[in-house]
């Protein structure tokens, strides 16, 4: 029996699905660069044509996985955390916590926070980022109430955050990894 329209369409927006979730793990493991279309339909399990009949090129593919991968939630969440009235060791044991769960759970979220890496490297200024700016308020915090090292908070910020990074990428390369804890992340920037 011939599928019906809607079950021919359902099946080129799962492939499509399949295509960008497979390609967002392969890019975040290996990088633009070493990326080819070829190795990434491998990875996939399809035919190289077959993602070119979804996207034009491997730089399209990219951008929408770059475009796919925000930070909105996240950004929200430390938005709101960085203005309750509670002490920054508390914000900084929340976001440590919250962070440590999803890498341990998610193989998805480690792959979010590759690419969202990879693109703030490209920034001129990574340090503008509303990320970077909302975690060093809660440094600053910290820093006045003498539970967070002294320093700048915007490298502090950059040192907590690079850690995050360097661990999502290691998870990803392997499955026997130990799980990040919050005590180690809160210890960078514990005073």
């Amino acid at each position: 029996m011939p599928k019906t329209k809607e079950q021919c369409q359902k099946m080129r927006d799962d492939m499509r699905v399949k295509i960008l979730k497979m390609s967002s793990l392969y890019f975040a493991r290996y990088g633009f660069g070493d990326t080819k279309i070829s190795d990434l339909a491998k990875h996939i399990g399809i035919g190289q044509g077959t993602i070119y009949l979804y996207f034009k090129s491997k730089e399209e593919l990219f951008d929408e996985i770059r475009n796919n991968a925000d930070n909105k939630d996240d950004l929200m969440k430390l938005k709101v955390l960085s203005k309750l009235p509670v002490s920054a060791k508390t914000k900084i044991d929340k976001i440590s916590n919250e962070i440590c769960k999803k890498l341990s759970e998610d193989e998805e979220y480690a792959v979010k926070i590759t690419l969202l890496t990879q693109v703030l490297l490209e920034k001129e200024d990574m340090y503008s980022d509303d990320l970077y700016k909302e975690m060093a308020k809660i440094i600053r915090q910290g820093q006045k109430e003498g539970s967070v090292v002294k320093g700048d908070a915007l490298y502090l910020a950059d040192l907590y955050w690079g850690n995050v990074y360097l661990y999502a990428l290691k998870g990803l390369f392997s499955a026997t990894l130990k799980p990040l804890k919050k005590d180690t992340l809160n210890r960078l920037l514990e005073a």
